[in-house]
């Protein structure tokens, strides 16, 4: 079954798969009036055998055979890379808190930011 054929009937193409996705120069110009954008007759001739060949792009990749195929949601299996979470000894919080430059209430204080009360 094609990924067209497993969509809901309202989301569905208005038009066939089997149909040649040719886009004709007053599609084209019809597109570029929706996007309000202004193209010259040459540049419309340009973007209607561009829009086809993207058309024409979708249509081979639906046309693929992905039946044994799991959906993914990445190409490559991904690993966490990050180190392990472990205890280990550190800085001491006395030390650190003597070299700032502000601090209150044994936390480091620092100005205040987007209009936030001090």
């Amino acid at each position: 079954m094609s990924p067209a054929e497993r969509a809901p009937a309202d989301r569905r193409r208005a038009y066939p798969s089997d149909v040649s996705g040719r886009i004709t120069r007053d599609e084209a110009a019809h597109v570029a009036r929706l996007a309000r954008l202004r193209f010259s007759d040459e540049e419309l001739d340009e973007l209607a055998a561009q829009l086809s060949a993207v058309l024409d792009h979708a249509a081979d990749v639906e046309a693929l055979d992905v039946t044994d195929i799991a959906p993914t949601s990445h190409p490559h299996p991904l690993v966490n890379v990050t180190r392990a979470d472990e205890v280990r000894p550190s800085l001491d919080r006395d030390e650190v808190l003597a070299q700032a430059p502000s601090v209150d209430d044994g936390q480091f204080r620092v100005p205040p930011i987007l209009g936030e009360a001090p």
